[in-house]
């Protein structure tokens, strides 16, 4: 089983979100992930699909989602894409243990967003690996809740997908 990214370009209107992640639950595919956004185009969202399988699922999955009449264009995401997830991470941040937190963020290039009398809360932006090396790092101080917004990708120079 290997790792999918679909970008998908649908109309944007009430329901298709229900339509779309109603055919995946009808086939029994999961979804992994699934970030949706509108686009500079007000009438179009891109919906950002991660799923788990094999050649023969990607295609199905890809045959069933064309088939939706809300569904403008479908690109696989692969080497030519630039991929990226966000997470905001709640950490126990007693005065003593801060200044370590401080640097470990700083190495990966996160930021301290909020600092309560014993929490901070770290964002981080960059590729699912990253993210997770972060959280694995900031686990001995204590990770009271985190929360990752899912993938997100785009095809690298100006080609714009259609």
């Amino acid at each position: 089983m290997q790792k999918f990214v679909l970008s998908v370009l649908v109309e944007n209107h009430a329901g298709v979100l229900s339509r779309v992640s109603g055919l995946f639950s009808r086939r029994g595919y999961n979804i992994d992930s699934l970030t949706v956004c509108e686009t500079s185009d007000k009438a179009i969202s891109r919906m950002t699909i991660v799923v788990m399988g094999d050649d023969r699922i990607l295609d199905q999955i890809e045959k069933q989602l064309s088939k939706l009449v809300e569904v403008i264009s479908i690109e696989r995401c692969d080497a030519d894409t630039c991929q990226r997830e966000t997470a905001l991470i709640k950490v126990k941040a007693d005065g003593s243990k801060r200044e370590t937190i401080v640097s470990t963020c700083e190495i990966f290039r996160a930021h301290i967003v909020d600092v309560g009398a014993e929490s901070v809360i770290v964002e981080a932006s960059g590729s699912e690996t990253k993210i997770d090396s972060l959280i694995r790092l900031l686990e001995p101080f204590g990770i009271l809740e985190y929360a990752k917004t899912g993938l997100i990708a785009m095809r690298r120079g100006e080609q714009v997908l259609k």
